[in-house]
C-alpha cells in the first residue's frame, strides 16, 4: 500500500493522460486536464504559504475544483476539512475555532453573509471558481500558522456533536485507504471500467471517501453533480453519462424512483445501486428495482470508520433488511448498554476495531474516554448479527435523528427552543417520514401563564437553525416522561409516535 492517497491519485492521472477522468456540467474532462487544474491549485496554495501541518477548511459543492483542492492539500502535506454551509454561521464559526485552519475556501455560491462573518471573526478566506482558479492569489485576513502537525492525517470531518458543540473526526491516509481497499475486496463487482455517480456531498464521509476518492484508487471515472436537488438534474446526468454505479442515500432513491415513475421512465446500464447514510425501507424494493433495473444493496457506515463498516456484497447474496456483513479487517463485539460482552449471533450495542477506525475525536479527551476502550470503538448503534455475520440495525443508542442522510442532534434543537421566553422545557425526537426517513418533532412544556403558538416556535427555529433541523411539528404537553434518575425517556416519546402512526 502506498503511504499517501495523493501518490495514488497522481499515478492515476499520469498513467493514461488522455483517458476520461470525470464528467461535469455536460462535458468529460480527461486526466491530463484535471491534472493541470490540480497543478494550478497546488501552486496557488503553496504561494499563499499553505504547507505541512496546516488544515484547509473548504465550503464547496461537488465540482472538479473540489477534487483538485483535495489532491492539492494532500500534495502539500496538509489536511482537508470539508464543511457544510447549511450548518449555520454560528456553528461554522465554532467549528473553525476548533480546527484553526490555515484559511477557508469558499465557492462562488456561498452567501455574502458568511463571508462577512468570517471577516468579522478574523478568519482568512478566498473564493475559488468551481471550474478554474481566478483571483485566489490573495487570501484576506491573517493566515493561521501550523501547530500540532500530524503528517498522517488526510481529512477532518466535522459535526455539531450531541450537545450542539462541534465535534471533529480526524482520519489518516491509511484509515481511508484501508476502507477503500476493504470495499473493493468486499464488493467484487466494482471494476476499473466502472463510472460512479458523485452526487453525495463531500462534507459527508460516504460522499468523500466512496464517491470522491475511491474512483481514483479503483482507476474508474466519476460523474460529478453539484447536488441532488432537483432530482430531475441527477436523472438527466445519469441518462446522459450512463454511470454503472449509483451511490445514494435512501431518501434520494425514493425521490428519484417517484420522479421516474411519474415520467414513465426506466434507467438502463446500472450495475450497482448502493444505499447508505440511513435506513433503507424494504417496502420500496420492488418499485426501486423496476425503475433502476437493479435491486438496492444496502450498507452501513459511520464517519469514525472512514466510513463504511458493512455492506451487502452483491444483489445475489444480499439479505434484504440487513446492511450486510462487516468489511475485511473489521473486528466486531456486541455489548450490553452497561458494557457486558454479549454472544454473536445475538443483539446488542455494536463495538468495532480495525485499521479503518479513527484513533479518536479531534482534541476531545473526555469523549474519547467514553467511546474508545482498548482500541475498540462504541458505534452507539443497537444491532442484531445473525449466524452469517449479516448486521441489522435495530435502533440508535444515541438519539441522533437522521433527516435525509444528515444528522440532527436533539440537544442542539432543544437549546434553541429553550431560548424562547415562553418555553419551560423542550424535548426533540425523530418521527418516521416516508420521504426523508425521519423528521424532528418537539414536545414543549410552556412556562406558567405563557402563550405561544406552534407557528411562532417554528419561525423562531427557522431563524436560528438549518432547514432540516427545524421541527416539522410541535406538541404542547403538561409533562415529559422522566426516569427515576432524572433522565428524559425519549424512547417513550418515540414509541408514542409509532403507536399514533399505527
Amino acid at each position: 500500500m502506498l503511504e499517501n492517497l495523493n501518490s495514488i491519485m497522481d499515478k492515476y492521472l499520469s498513467d493514461k493522460p488522455e483517458a476520461r477522468c470525470l464528467w461535469f456540467n455536460h462535458q468529460w474532462i480527461n486526466r491530463r486536464d484535471f491534472g493541470k487544474l490540480a497543478d494550478e491549485c497546488t501552486k496557488v496554495l503553496r504561494e499563499s504559504g499553505f504547507g505541512e501541518g496546516q488544515r484547509l477548511a473548504v465550503l464547496m459543492p461537488n465540482t472538479p475544483m473540489t477534487l483538485a483542492l483535495i489532491l492539492s492539500v494532500w500534495r502539500l502535506g496538509g489536511v482537508f476539512c470539508p464543511l457544510n454551509e447549511k450548518t449555520g454561521q454560528l456553528s461554522l464559526l465554532k467549528t473553525l475555532d476548533l480546527l484553526k485552519p490555515f484559511a477557508v475556501v469558499l465557492s462562488e455560491g456561498v452567501s455574502e453573509g458568511l463571508e462577512e462573518g468570517l471577516k468579522t471573526a478574523g478568519w482568512s478566506y478566498s473564493r475559488f471558481n468551481a471550474e478554474k482558479i481566478t483571483g485566489t492569489e490573495n487570501f484576506t485576513g491573517k493566515l493561521q500558522p501550523a501547530d500540532d502537525f500530524d503528517k498522517t492525517l488526510a481529512v477532518i470531518f466535522s459535526t455539531s456533536g450531541t450537545t450542539g458543540d462541534p465535534k471533529a473526526v480526524p482520519l489518516t491516509h491509511s484509515n481511508i485507504l484501508d476502507n477503500i481497499m476493504a470495499c473493493l475486496e468486499h464488493v467484487p463487482d466494482l471494476r476499473p471500467d466502472d463510472s460512479l455517480l458523485n452526487v453525495l456531498p463531500n462534507f459527508h464521509a460516504f460522499g468523500f471517501t466512496i464517491c470522491c476518492v475511491l474512483p481514483f484508487v479503483l482507476g474508474a471515472t466519476q460523474v460529478v453533480v453539484t447536488g441532488f436537488m432537483p432530482p430531475s438534474n441527477v436523472i438527466k446526468a445519469v441518462e446522459e453519462t450512463k454511470p454503472t454505479v449509483l451511490l445514494l442515500v435512501p431518501t434520494m432513491i425514493g425521490f428519484a424512483a417517484s420522479l421516474l415513475e411519474r415520467q414513465g421512465k426506466k434507467l438502463s446500464g446500472i450495475k450497482l445501486l448502493i444505499a447508505g447514510g440511513d435506513r433503507y425501507n424494504p417496502k420500496m424494493d420492488d418499485r426501486v428495482t423496476e425503475v433502476f433495473g437493479v435491486p438496492v444493496i444496502e450498507g452501513y457506515g459511520i464517519t469514525e470508520c472512514s466510513p463504511v463498516l458493512a455492506v451487502n456484497p452483491k444483489p445475489s447474496v444480499r439479505k434484504l433488511g440487513t446492511v450486510g456483513p462487516a468489511l475485511p479487517r473489521f473486528e466486531l463485539q456486541l455489548k450490553s448498554e452497561s458494557g457486558e460482552l454479549l454472544p454473536i449471533p445475538g443483539e446488542g450495542v455494536l463495538w468495532c476495531k480495525g485499521p479503518s477506525v479513527t484513533s479518536g475525536y479531534y482534541h476531545a479527551d473526555e469523549i474519547n474516554k467514553e467511546r474508545f476502550v482498548d482500541g475498540w470503538f462504541n458505534t452507539g448503534d443497537y444491532v442484531q448479527i445473525d449466524e452469517d455475520g449479516y448486521i441489522k440495525i435495530l435502533d440508535r443508542v444515541t438519539d441522533i435523528i437522521i433527516v435525509g442522510g444528515f444528522n440532527v442532534y436533539p440537544q442542539e434543537v432543544e437549546a434553541v427552543l429553550d431560548e424562547h421566553p415562553a418555553v419551560n422545557m423542550a424535548v426533540v425526537v425523530g418521527m418516521p417520514n416516508s420521504m426523508s426517513g425521519e423528521v424532528p418533532k418537539a414536545y414543549i412544556v410552556k412556562k406558567e401563564g405563557a402563550e405561544v403558538t406552534e407557528g411562532e416556535l417554528v419561525k423562531f427555529c427557522k431563524e436560528r437553525l438549518s432547514h432540516y433541523k427545524v421541527p416539522r411539528s410541535i406538541e404542547f404537553t403538561e409533562s415529559i416522561p422522566i426516569s427515576s434518575t432524572g433522565k428524559i425517556l425519549r424512547r417513550v416519546l418515540r414509541q408514542k409516535e409509532r403507536e399514533t402512526k399505527e
